[in-house]
């Protein structure tokens, strides 16, 4: 293999034991014309015979992975499964990014992720693998963005490597097959760094702005993540790129200006479209998406500060503690974050240093040298930010991580192996390996009771693999890539052993987390937990904070005014408005059984480290009784909403239950002031509303009496009917109580 790549003067024969090239046709002659599956098949004529079925072969193994078992995980975050719904509906829905056909509010992110699940939905009809599948598709062209990216500068086995990584990588299987927006970011920003490989190779301006519109388009799936990486691009271009000064300045701003365009046509649209005629913005307290995109979703997912969340996060510096987990530069290491993309960050950060060592009196403009900036410099941008930011973080963002580590680890590996015969680039391959398989012993050894026979192998085999590496410039051929294979083995051997355990279980809910049950820890306490405040979900602790107790922000009692859950009694006996949603836990249990996502086939999926829907219905929602389900779904067709309630999980596992719209009052937190009482008041009037669901969310405690959601419950249960059906509380919005 080479690490400087170039189809021009690559000769397989010498640089991958492959056949040697084919001779030039003689004059006048013309070789049969390859068929198109043939040329499929065989790719480029100058590649050994074996890089085209192995990269087909990788994509097919990683499709496969991907789709096993994939109709457990039901809805998944039925958040977005109620939204794809509505979008499958209704245009305007599509367009809005709504809860629902009725257009009340939309999700508290821009559409774009949500736009390929709904054209999916339109077209095969509402399913967990029309929703789902999508999503896989995404993973899968991650990995060949990623392969592409490696191969083209460096060596298909390079390429082969990252791939294998970035697919083996447990966030990664976890969200390529989940509903959240991190699968098109994942896709949208690996595309993005490519295409800037592409353009720091000949300095074509039109790869820059295709790079800028890959950005564009990431920022209406996630907003300001999509920007994480500017600044390192832009930087790498600014130095690197093969042409004058001013050309560059000139080409940046082009790139820019593509981001603008085809990241802010929508959001053009939204803020110029009269908000009388179009949903609330979920998520932004003054209807602006603006106002969402650079406080809820922005800044204050930096420093903490989210009007409307459910708390906010450690305070800046290393070792800040908070509701979403301790901040600091070892964040990505911890118990709470470790497991889901750690396994190979120590190898990537030695191997992009020996990268940078080994082209460190390259020309300015050397292209390999580039690429280890732009991968690199992506990583380690991505990873700073999520060590320290304060407000509210999951342990799956981590997903976007995985690319820049694959490409890393595949393009550090074939640079060392090509330098292997000097001491120091056999020195850093061992290191790598070394690397890998100690900490791959220590996150193993964190869930003693899952395959405690592995921790071993991992770490004998990594050690005997670095040491054969070490000599690897000095042993034969066959001996020197049979301690590089055993390296690669024992480096990825526990990742996918967490990545089978996350295949094997379905997930659902807002918190979800790859691997084992136990494996992402937050707050240290026992049995796993993704409950912001540290330890497990609802109705385990004891509600005095610290780790491993309370469920609910600052481990405290649940908000709401008291009454027990009919089940049993609810956290410290209190839930937010009183009770749990419908009058008793999900699935009749509190969290750590199975989910209470049902999707099509009646089976809920695992919630990550959550646990089932804790919060009052806040997390994961409600399960919907067919009793409930026959009465919302009468006379459904006179009502624009057939049902309203707090919270948009609650709301969307009724909309999701019964196929009709439901009015998320409060949006996911139910802290959203909407609608407000006298708006909800005139739907009713106007018989737009047919029902109120009891219960659910965070409204009434989180935005106290004044809340828009509180006022609204109180005014519901002072006005209407209470009508019960089984263990479920509704308010009949057409029959007064007087």
């Amino acid at each position: 293999m080479t690490t400087h790549y170039d189809p021009a003067v690559h000769t397989p024969a010498e640089d991958d034991g492959g056949p040697p090239p084919e001779a030039p046709a003689p004059p006048g002659h013309h070789r049969p014309r390859r068929s198109r599956f043939g040329r499929l098949w065989r790719g480029r004529p100058e590649d050994p015979r074996w890089v085209r079925p192995a990269f087909l072969a990788l994509l097919t193994a990683t499709a496969l992975l991907y789709l096993y078992n994939l109709d457990a995980s039901g809805w998944a975050n039925s958040f977005y499964s109620a939204a794809v719904q509505a979008g499958s509906q209704s245009w305007k829905a599509f367009f809005f990014g709504s809860l629902d056909a009725g257009n009340a509010i939309t999700v508290d992110k821009p559409p774009a992720a949500l736009w390929p699940m709904a054209l999916a939905v339109r077209i095969f009809g509402l399913s967990s693998w029309s929703i789902l599948v999508p999503e896989v598709l995404m993973g899968v062209g991650t990995v060949a963005v990623v392969y592409a990216a490696v191969r083209r500068r460096f060596s298909p086995a390079a390429g082969l490597i990252a791939g294998a990584v970035l697919a083996l990588t447990p966030v990664a299987a976890l969200m390529f097959r989940f509903n959240n927006p991190d699968a098109l970011l994942a896709l949208l920003m690996s595309f993005a760094c490519y295409l800037v490989v592409r353009a720091l190779e000949d300095g074509r301006t039109k790869w820059l702005v295709w790079a800028g519109v890959a950005i564009g388009f990431a920022f209406l799936a996630k907003t300001l993540q999509a920007f994480l990486i500017l600044p390192a691009l832009a930087l790498v271009y600014g130095v690197c790129a093969p042409v004058r000064l001013r050309k560059r300045l000139g080409q940046l701003a082009l790139a820019t200006a593509a981001i603008v365009v085809s990241g802010g046509w929508w959001v053009a649209v939204v803020e110029l479209w009269p908000a009388s005629s179009r949903p609330y913005v979920g998520g932004s307290q003054n209807n602006s998406f603006l106002e969402l995109t650079f406080g809820y979703n922005g800044l204050g997912r930096l420093n903490g500060e989210e009007t409307g969340s459910v708390g906010g996060g450690g305070g800046p510096g290393g070792g800040g503690g908070g509701q979403w987990g301790e901040t600091g530069w070892d964040r990505m290491f911890n118990s709470e974050i470790g497991g889901q993309i750690s396994w190979l960050l120590p190898a990537a950060l030695i191997l992009l240093v020996a990268g940078l060592l080994a082209t460190r009196r390259a020309a300015r403009t050397d292209a390999v040298r580039a690429s280890f900036l732009v991968w690199g410099g992506s990583l380690l941008m991505t990873a700073a930010v999520f060590s320290y930011m304060a407000g509210i973080f999951h342990q799956y963002y981590t997903v976007a991580l995985a690319p820049y580590l694959a490409a890393v680890v595949g393009m550090g590996a074939a640079t060392l192996w090509e330098r292997r015969e000097r001491i120091w680039a056999s020195l850093a391959l061992a290191a790598a390996v070394t690397a890998s398989a100690a900490w791959g012993y220590v996150l193993l050894d964190r869930t003693p009771d899952y395959l405690p026979w592995l921790r071993t192998p991992v770490l004998v085999g990594g050690l005997v693999a670095a040491l054969g590496l070490v000599f690897a410039g000095r042993l034969g051929r066959r001996t020197a890539l049979a301690a590089a294979g055993l390296g690669l083995v024992a480096s990825l051997a526990a990742p996918t052993a967490y990545t089978l355990s996350t295949l094997r279980e379905g997930h659902s809910g807002s918190i979800v987390t790859a691997g084992p049950s136990g494996a992402s820890m937050r707050g240290g306490g026992p049995g796993g937990g993704g409950f912001p405040g540290g330890g497990n979900a609802p109705g385990q602790g004891q509600g005095q904070g610290g780790p491993g107790t309370g469920g609910f922000p600052g481990g405290g009692t649940a908000p709401g005014t008291g009454g027990n859950n009919q089940n049993g009694q609810t956290p410290n006996g209190q839930m937010p408005n009183g009770q749990m949603p419908n009058g008793q836990a999900p699935n009749g249990q509190m969290p750590n059984g199975r989910s209470n996502q049902n999707g099509p086939t009646g089976e809920g999926g695992r919630t990550g480290g959550a646990g089932g829907g804790g919060m009052g219905g806040l997390l994961n929602g409600a399960e919907v009784g067919s009793e409930a389900k026959k009465l919302l779904e009468a006379d459904a067709d006179s009502y624009t909403w057939v049902a309203a309630a707090i919270g948009s999980q609650n709301a969307a596992s009724y909309q999701l239950g019964t196929g009709e719209p439901v009015m998320a009052i409060g949006g996911f937190n139910g802290t959203d002031p909407s609608p407000t009482l006298a708006q909800f008041k005139k739907y009713v009037a106007d018989g737009r509303i047919h029902y109120f669901i009891a219960g659910g969310g965070m409204g009434g405690g989180m935005g106290g009496d004044s809340g828009a959601a509180s006022q609204i419950t109180s005014w519901v249960e002072a006005t209407f009917k209470e009508v019960t059906v089984g263990s479920a509380t509704f308010y009949d919005l057409t029959s007064p109580t007087d």
